[in-house]
């Protein structure tokens, strides 16, 4: 057999799994009395596998999540009035299915984001495309796109994601044109397209953001229309942890 030649083919035909992997499976094959169908079966599998975990990494990337987050390493102990059967309903996905859209709410430090990251994750394993935003950011890009005439660009590249995110509502100051941006992308994904939004602040609090009533209810009208609303109340978990830290330096 002419490795060299076959190797040329696998590239060419960019099988690069069945490459590294055929020779050392081919001896188990022999060694294990395999059919060639049973043999080429497993090659095939493994290049499978590799490129749905490559595309898995490839959608993480361009999510841009700040860090890794899951929901395994989501204490719910920690937030006792959270409503877990609701959060772990969520992650089964079906709210992506139907272009649902979910709102954390809840005081800093209560793990709105690590939830809203792990969903992101969560969706990207499913195959689905993400983007993450801070607030600020997604505004800070919005008026950059806008002052450079590139803002129909931006706009029709966030619409194309299957799940935005966007932390931290709330912590920005905006001027009326610039709420008008961060409305217009969200309620462009009406029912095409699903949005988690994290956030310190009520409903009724939202026109600190959005500057107008009228703005504002149009866009929770969109927005709450089909929408997952949950409360994450409790003490921050950030402080508590650096409490304990320090007792544990103190006791050492």
């Amino acid at each position: 057999m002419n490795n060299a030649l076959l190797d040329d083919y696998l590239r060419r035909l960019r099988l690069p799994t069945v490459g590294r992997n055929y020779a050392k499976a081919a001896k188990e094959a022999e060694g294990n009395n395999v059919t060639f169908q049973e043999y080429l079966c497993s090659l095939l599998e493994q290049e499978v596998q590799s490129r749905d975990e490559n595309r898995r990494k490839e959608r993480l990337r361009r999510a841009q999540f700040p860090v890794s987050k899951t929901l395994d390493n989501f204490k719910f102990d920690e937030v006792p009035a959270l409503d877990k059967k609701a959060v772990l309903q969520l992650f089964k996905g079906t709210y992506l299915a139907d272009n649902e859209n979910i709102v954390f709410i809840g005081p800093q430090g209560t793990g709105k984001t690590h939830l809203s990251v792990a969903l992101g994750v969560q969706a990207c394993a499913d195959g689905m495309h993400v983007r993450f935003h801070t607030a600020g950011q997604l505004l800070h890009q919005l008026v950059e796109a806008r002052d450079e005439k590139g803002l129909l660009k931006v706009q029709d590249n966030l619409a194309k994601f299957d799940l935005l995110i966007v932390d931290e509502l709330g912590m920005i100051d905006c001027k009326p044109d610039e709420a008008y941006l961060l409305f217009e992308v969200i309620s462009a994904r009406y029912e095409i397209g699903s949005t988690i939004i994290s956030t310190n602040l009520e409903f009724k609090d939202w026109n600190s953001v959005f500057c107008t009533q009228q703005l504002t209810t149009a866009l929770l009208d969109r927005l709450i229309h089909r929408c997952h609303i949950i409360q994450v109340n409790g003490e921050s978990y950030r402080f508590k942890e650096s409490v304990r830290r320090k007792k544990k330096k103190e006791v050492a």
